[in-house]
């Protein structure tokens, strides 16, 4: 590695670790404090790369990115941070940073990407940052200690080529985590590939795949409604990967290991997804965030439909307190339902209880009995301590897990056939499971199907 090397922070370990790694790499540092002072060095002229932090005593380092590329045009900047949070990536992403990393980060890691940044900064195109209004496009709105944990994560392993399997209910926002990983990542130019069952169809449907991609990324969506054989495709395909390969990408709502320990889903496949996992929380788990995602979805509003809204006092407290079972989607198209019908710019409570409709009195409430609303989970939690009591403090005989599996299965599915009288297609559609999987389930569970009365 050869160059030299202008670092910032105000960190004296920090500044002392670089110093010393760098050097052994054959590069010559300039290390300090001081944004001034870097600034300073930049504008004489100094430096082939610039490794910045954030914050600094004497000023915001992200803020002096826009000064360092109108002074020296090209120059790369990696900025590190302890500010370990989604916007923050976007924020070095939009500012034209070569690159960005976490604190703490991991040496090796920052010397390579330094390597890189001193190979091409005169060479390479630059990437293309996203849109100044690209975190707008985002809901990923929340600083909940959940979110706030979930952006940490998605900043260390967006410039990574691990594999990723975002995880969460229906609606939280899995698809819009992926997207995020790609947009603000290195492979951000280049394409981001949603993978349907049917692109992995055919002799050549992996390849072509492969191909659309173009080592941006792929995501399949919903992994765990694919049929075994669509399984075995996706295998294959990522059997082929090289260097040059995509990012790959999942996303499932569903348990993938208890998935695959009941033999619904490839073994091989969940360990070549599982590089990396990030859950998503449910709404209901960061309720502090409501008000927020409110407002965005309210200001999106207003741009797109040019309608102004708000919610009054009481209507906040109503969209907080929901325990809206669709997530971040079913509060957006809430919200976007409200500013049409509205009659007034404040958002009143009756109006927004006219939307949720009876929604909120079906819900089920914890903290009573099953059959006036109790959580299904509560009641099951219930049960099953009652089962291991009866065991008088001996274990249950080994197998808990299948057993329990298969006494939640048998009735969800037969109930799911009488709802849709029958109709195997409707049901697995219900469930949102793939229909070979349903098959496969009846005829595991021994189910006999009938065209039955429908009851609703």
């Amino acid at each position: 590695m050869d160059g030299t090397v202008l670092v910032a922070d105000d960190d004296r370990t920090i500044r002392t670790v670089l110093t010393q790694a760098l050097t052994r790499a054959g590069c010559k540092v300039h290390a300090t404090s001081s944004l001034m002072t870097l600034m300073r060095w930049v504008e004489e002229g100094k430096g082939d790369l610039v490794i910045s932090d954030v914050i600094m005593p004497d000023g915001n380092g992200l803020d002096a990115l826009p000064r360092i590329s109108r002074m020296r045009p090209g120059l790369p900047v990696i900025v590190i941070s302890a500010q370990n949070t989604i916007m923050t990536a976007i924020q070095a992403a939009e500012a034209e940073a070569f690159d960005y990393l976490p604190k703490p980060f991991d040496l090796p890691d920052l010397m390579k990407r330094s390597a890189k940044a001193l190979e091409q900064r005169r060479r390479a195109p630059r990437p293309v940052a996203p849109p100044r209004d690209a975190g707008d496009e985002l809901p990923l709105v929340g600083r909940t200690p959940a979110m706030q944990a979930l952006y940490r994560l998605v900043a260390r392993v967006m410039n990574t080529d691990l594999a990723v399997l975002v995880t969460g209910e229906s609606g939280a926002g899995k698809s819009l985590i992926a997207r995020a990983i790609h947009d603000f990542s290195d492979r951000r130019t280049l394409p981001f590939v949603v993978a349907q069952a049917a692109d992995l169809q055919g002799v050549d449907g992996p390849a072509t795949l492969l191909a659309r991609a173009r080592g941006g990324s792929i995501l399949f969506d919903e992994i765990a409604d694919y049929d075994d054989d669509t399984q075995a495709r996706v295998v294959r395909m990522l059997d082929l990967l090289d260097d040059n390969a995509p990012r790959i990408m999942a996303t499932s709502q569903s348990d993938l290991a208890a998935r695959m320990e009941g033999g619904l889903l490839r073994q091989d496949l969940y360990y070549r997804l599982g590089g990396v996992g990030l859950h998503v929380p449910a709404l209901r788990e960061r309720v502090d965030d409501i008000p927020l995602l409110a407002e965005h979805f309210l200001k999106r509003g207003e741009r797109d439909l040019g309608a102004v809204r708000r919610l009054s006092a009481a209507a906040t407290d109503l969209v907080r307190s929901h325990s809206w079972p669709g997530n971040v989607r079913q509060l957006e198209n809430t919200l976007r339902r409200l500013l049409v019908t509205a009659s007034e710019a404040e958002i009143s409570r009756a109006e927004v209880e006219q939307v949720l409709g009876n929604l909120r009195e079906a819900e089920p409430r914890a903290g009573v009995g099953f059959g006036e609303g109790e959580r299904l989970s509560a009641s099951v939690a219930r049960h099953l301590r009652r089962y291991f009591d009866l065991h008088c403090g001996q274990l249950p005989p080994p197998g808990v897990y299948q057993r329990v599996l298969r006494e939640l299965e048998l009735p969800l599915i037969e109930i799911a056939l009488d709802a849709t009288a029958g109709n195997q297609a409707r049901c697995a559609d219900l469930l949102g499971i793939n229909r070979n999987t349903l098959r496969k389930k009846i005829t595991d569970l021994d189910i006999r199907v009938s065209r039955r009365r429908k009851l609703m």
